[in-house]
Order: structure tokens, then C-alpha cells, then sequence
């Protein structure tokens, strides 16, 4: 763990000019920012400027809430070094992938929207390829391909005067976003703006959670990267839904990993049962967040905190959600009848 002081030397050493990677053998930087920095005003916006360069993510080390004068230059914070380990240990594992995604959230940060997500998907194509996803596709124990469609469409609609009532519909995957869900969500959100009528929107997941994320089974099926990118760019959930976000309230239980989250972080509103968490598990498969995430996540909570959920891949109860602003409200299910 490195001083601000320390960083300053090497920021203003002869090599200033080769950024830490994992190509330099430093696949991340850990920063104290709560020992003294006793810097002048030019040597801290040098060191700031620095540290926002570094090809390799930067983890900041400070207690919950503490105000450093580089905090926004790092790419996630850790309350401490234990704290950082999970962090740490991902990094190490994808590399690639940790730059790619803090490369990503730093350029989309002040971004419009709609560029922030072709950002997204460029570097989301960009990991599909490479070696770090290609191993996970080899060695990961994932489900089946369904063999049969479950009953019914994958998105279920029910109109109620000026409200549209959205339901994703494939319990038995967990409502994973497949190809199926993904081409019946793209339809639901055109008819939502195209028709102005519909004041509102709800949507919601059937079975015992609301989405837990991509389908794994259908990952790697995107043989073309550069394809896969052009499909996203004609054809995006994430896109629909930041046009329409103001007339959105996703109402989220149970799971909400991955796509399920990003989506649902596009919403005016998002309300989550007591039980619900969240996650962002994307890196464990040298992969980032791709339905969104980089871009809806941020613009709740900042792209400290989304860092901090995309490097340590860690679940996050309703309670955290709702402290961080992930999530505007928090319900309780009801409670099932007994059956007689």
C-alpha cells in the first residue's frame, strides 16, 4: 500500500511515462488515503492526473465516508486492506479485464448516454475475444442450453388503464436475459415508446427472483465480436430502456445479478423486497458489465461505489442498496397461505 507522497515520486520519475498494467507486472495500485498528504496544490492535481492515466485499476484505502482529495481519482475504495483483498485477487485473476472495465467507467463517466453504451459494448466486445473469457468458456461447470421453451412468451404484458405491467417470464432459467428474453424485451420497450399513452411501466420478474443475470449457457455463442457489437448497437435492452427510463419502475426480489441489476439501475424507480440482492459477477468470466451496467450502475451510485461492485464481485443486501441509492425503496413479500 503506497503513500500520495510515495505515488508523487513516481509520478514524476523518468518512466512517469509507462503506466502500471499488468504488462509492467503491477496489475494494480493501492493508494492510503488516510495517511497525511502534506502536498502542495500543483503536486496534488499532478499526482490526480497521474493516477487517472494508470492502465491498471486504482484502489483507494480509507474508511467508509472518509474525503480525500484523491478519491476521485481512484476506481474503487476499500474501507480497508483486508477489505481489498477480494478486489485484489480478482484483478489478479483477469487482469485484462480489470483494465478494460476501469478504462470503460472513467471514459463514459461525464459520456451522454447513448455514447456511454456503444463505450460499453466496444469494450465488452473487445473482452469476448480475448484469452482471459475464452478460458473461463473452457473450464466453467454452466447449464445446459434449454432444450424446450417454457409455456408462454418470455415477457408477459398486462395493460391497466395508462399503466403497462412488463413481467419477465422464464422462472425455471431464473428469467436469465437470453436471446429469446432479450428480442421480447426489445418489443415491449418499442411499443412503450411508441405509444405515449402508457404513463407508466412496471416490470418485474416471475418465480423466485426478478433476474439472475445473462444466460450462461448461450455465453460464448457470439462466435463474432465485432458482430455481436453491431447487433447491440441496432438492437440494445439498455438503449430502450435509458429512453423510456422516466416512465420505468422495476420492482425487483430474490436476485438481481449482472443484467438483472443493469437493467433495473436504468429505472426512475426501482423498489427491491427485503430479501433481494444484487451483483455484479462479470469479471470471474474475464468479462465486464454488458447490459448497461457500466453506464445505468455510475449514474446511481457513483463510479467509485459500481468499481467497488464490479472488481469484488460481491453481493449486496437490499439494506447496502438502498444506503447507496441503488435501489429507491425496499418491500416486504407477503406471505404465502398456508395450503390447506
Amino acid at each position: 500500500m503506497l503513500s500520495a507522497a510515495t505515488l508523487l515520486a513516481s509520478a514524476l520519475s523518468a518512466d512517469a511515462s509507462a503506466p502500471a498494467s499488468a504488462f509492467s507486472g503491477c496489475p494494480a495500485l493501492v493508494v492510503d488515503l488516510e495517511r497525511p498528504t502534506p502536498l502542495t496544490a500543483a503536486e496534488t492535481a499532478v499526482l490526480a492526473l497521474w493516477l487517472r492515466r494508470q492502465a491498471a485499476p486504482v484502489i483507494g484505502i480509507a474508511a467508509e465516508g472518509s474525503d480525500h482529495p484523491f478519491g476521485c481519482a481512484c476506481d474503487a475504495v476499500a474501507r480497508s486492506h483486508a477489505d481489498a483483498q477480494e478486489l485484489l485477487h480478482n484483478i489478479a485473476a483477469a487482469p485484462r479485464a480489470a483494465m478494460v472495465l476501469v478504462q470503460v467507467l472513467r471514459a463514459t463517466e461525464h459520456l451522454d448516454i447513448e455514447r456511454a453504451l456503444l463505450v460499453e459494448s466496444l469494450g465488452y466486445a473487445t473482452l469476448q475475444a480475448g484469452g482471459e473469457f475464452q478460458r473461463w468458456l473452457g473450464s466453467a461447470v454452466r447449464p445446459q442450453p434449454a432444450t424446450a421453451r417454457e409455456a408462454g412468451a418470455a415477457v408477459l404484458l398486462q395493460r391497466y388503464g395508462a399503466q403497462l405491467r412488463v413481467r419477465l417470464n422464464r422462472p425455471a432459467r431464473r428469467n436469465a436475459l437470453s436471446v429469446e428474453m432479450r428480442d421480447a424485451l426489445i418489443e415491449a420497450l418499442a411499443l412503450v415508446l411508441a405509444d405515449d399513452s402508457i404513463g407508466s411501466v412496471v416490470i418485474s420478474g416471475e418465480g423466485e427472483c426478478f433476474s439472475a443475470g445473462g444466460d450462461l449457457a448461450e455465453f460464448g455463442s457470439a462466435t463474432d465480436s465485432a458482430l455481436a457489437h453491431a447487433v447491440r448497437s441496432v438492437q440494445s435492452v439498455p438503449q430502450l430502456l435509458a429512453r423510456c427510463a422516466s416512465r420505468l419502475t422495476f420492482r425487483v426480489h430474490g436476485a438481481a445479478v449482472g443484467a438483472g441489476i443493469e437493467m433495473a439501475a436504468f429505472g426512475a424507480r426501482v423498489e427491491a423486497s427485503a430479501g433481494a440482492f444484487f451483483q455484479l459477477p462479470e469479471i470471474r468470466y474475464g468479462l465486464i458489465p454488458g447490459s448497461g451496467g457500466c453506464v445505468s450502475i455510475p449514474r446511481r451510485i457513483g463510479r467509485l461505489r459500481t468499481g467497488y461492485l464490479a472488481l469484488s464481485a460481491r453481493r449486496v443486501d437490499a439494506g447496502r442498496a438502498l444506503e447507496w441509492g441503488l435501489v429507491d425503496a425496499v418491500y416486504e413479500l407477503p406471505v404465502a397461505a398456508p395450503v390447506a
